[in-house]
């Protein structure tokens, strides 16, 4: 299961309650997912809320399904399969020299779903509305509409990621936004985007359905006639609807997927997990003691089997984390002196032992280790319950670390209680997913910056485990900076190199973008040998997916 930040996470109702949005079967054992009017609709479930709640807010609720990838677009897309730039609803941009401003040219011709024109002030807007709400964008100073379809970003301070930093966030119309009381509250049932399919022709409880965008900018690419979203309480509910083929698309954690899912129809179904998702890590609330000591968090790390964690956890569909942190949508950056020289994220128990020992952390006649004080070192590992792969990896964890003698409880629990131990700093330690960019740049911010640590007790979106370090606040200047890439590059080796020095986390794996699919309805779907998109629903890409696939005739 893929997990996002910030996301509203429902799991009260049971996951045999969503069969009953499932029609009939048709020959073969799929089934059919038709609209009211006939038509075959895209079938996707959502494996981590029980229920839907109608709200189709980009701004506070901006993970509700298919709002940033059906109904709101952005002026570019970047796909981290094949590093590419797709423009979108920007059409060219000028960098300024010194990374201090850009221009965005927007795409002529593009109206809202509402038939009102696509303009400059509703980027303004957007960027308004979303600083106002969520924050972020702090290095932006003003947002003008030159024209009505020009935007100028003027920072103050310079900033060479900020292209697609910009340019993927999602813009919504000024015209229905401004007249909104209270933004925050906004359920915005009836959404007008400039997206393919935006219009909302079904909702229940467990099930909705997205159609077609009539004023759509390139109606061309409208092949299939629309989407429906299925409501599942966790990945058991949801796997058994690909299995039996009542989905056309599933984005979530099958196991034995060869046999689970693939086995059932050869000829049409396969599935594709490249490790472009964020780096899943291992969190300590460093306001916490022992937490709060490096070698602590080395000698945790050191202990832990990451082989076993992906292979028995993960179901060998990733690969081991290094300690420079980096997934795998940043091999490009990857410093391997760093890689080669560091060892705290290798299984060592010896060398985990004699760190605790330093640190006056020490096993005790019954096997078990205590901290200075006497009393025994125990600490919870928090996971969704819904997660059955994650509540495996820390299954592995706490039986590795049980034979260094400290004991981990696996506290698999609601994702909202998870979340909100995460964001208010009331946690131990647990799972996390780590922010996921063009570049490292957002990636170190998010685990070693200082401006992104909250006292404990403020909520906060960012770096859950609390950890800043000035020397990477200097390097994280240094970056935004660096306009020339060699210089980047130098830079996120620094960062690497002092990220092994610090642990502020332990990296356990790349974490999969799953996606699997069946050819038997729709074709065109992004694989390995075609990476034009990843096979995600949840990324900046899946709009991609939704204009190039095409229905089977006859399907």
């Amino acid at each position: 299961m893929t997990v996002h930040r910030k996301a509203v996470l429902i799991a009260a109702a049971f996951a045999a309650s969503a069969a009953l949005v499932l029609t009939g079967c048709s020959g073969g054992g799929s089934t059919s997912a038709d609209s009211s009017d006939g038509t075959q609709l895209l079938t996707i479930p959502r494996e981590d809320m029980g229920t839907f709640d109608r709200n189709f807010n980009p701004f506070s609720n901006p993970e509700f399904p298919m709002t940033q990838q059906a109904i709101y677009e952005s002026m570019l897309i970047y796909n981290p399969a094949d590093g590419s730039t797709t423009p979108w609803l920007a059409t060219e941009w000028e960098v300024a020299p010194d990374s201090m401003g850009i221009t965005y040219q927007l795409r002529d011709g593009v109206n809202w779903s509402d038939g009102e024109p696509f303009t400059a002030d509703d980027v303004v807007m957007s960027f308004d509305l979303q600083r106002e709400i969520r924050g972020g964008f702090d290095y932006i100073e003003t947002v003008t509409a030159v024209d009505p379809l020009t935007v100028q970003f003027d920072f103050n301070q310079p900033f060479s990621p900020a292209l697609l930093d910009i340019g993927q966030q999602i813009i919504a119309p000024a015209h229905i936004w401004s007249e909104v009381e209270d933004p925050t509250k906004f359920a915005n049932e009836e959404p007008v985007g400039t997206g393919p399919y935006t219009e909302v022709t079904s909702f229940q409880a467990q099930s909705f359905d997205l159609g077609k965008n009539p004023e759509y900018w390139q109606p061309e690419k409208q092949q299939i006639e629309g989407i429906r979203m299925l409501a599942f309480a966790g990945n058991d509910g949801a796997n058994l609807a690909a299995a039996n083929g009542d989905v056309d698309w599933a984005p979530q954690f099958i196991p034995n997927i060869e046999e689970a899912y693939v086995a059932k129809d050869p000829d049409n179904r396969f599935y594709w997990f490249p490790p472009t998702g964020s780096m899943i890590n291992w969190q300590f609330n460093t306001t916490k003691a022992p937490f709060d000591d490096p070698d602590v968090r080395k000698a945790l790390s050191m202990a832990v089997d990451r082989e076993q964690v992906t292979e028995i956890g993960m179901q060998g569909y990733t690969y081991p984390a290094d300690c420079t942190g980096l997934s795998g949508s940043y091999d490009a950056w990857r410093d391997d002196a760093v890689v080669e020289s560091c060892t705290w994220t290798n299984r060592d128990l010896e060398g985990a032992a004699d760190l605790l020992d330093a640190a006056g952390i020490t096993l005790g006649a019954d096997g078990t280790r205590v901290l200075p004080d006497g009393t025994p070192f125990a600490f919870d590992f928090s996971v969704g319950s819904t997660s059955s792969d994650w509540v495996s990896v820390g299954n592995v964890i706490s039986q590795n670390l049980a034979e260094l003698g400290v004991t981990v409880t696996v506290a698999a629990k609601d994702w909202g209680d998870v979340v909100a131990g995460y964001e208010n700093g009331t946690f131990d330690s647990g799972i996390v997913w780590s922010a996921n960019a063009p570049t490292p740049y957002q990636f170190y911010r998010g685990v070693m910056g200082t401006e992104t640590v909250k006292p404990v007790g403020e909520q906060t979106f960012d770096n859950y485990h609390r950890y800043g370090n000035p020397e990477a606040d200097a390097l994280l200047a240094e970056f935004a900076a660096a306009s020339d890439e060699d210089a980047q590059h130098e830079i996120a080796n620094q960062l690497q190199a002092l990220f092994a020095e610090d642990a502020p986390v332990a990296p356990l794996f790349p974490g999969p973008e799953w996606g699997a699919a069946s050819n038997e309805r729709f074709t065109g779907w992004p694989t390995e040998d075609n990476p034009y998109a990843t096979l995600s629903t949840r990324s900046r890409t899946t709009v991609l997916v939704l204009t190039t696939l095409e229905p089977v005739t006859g399907g």
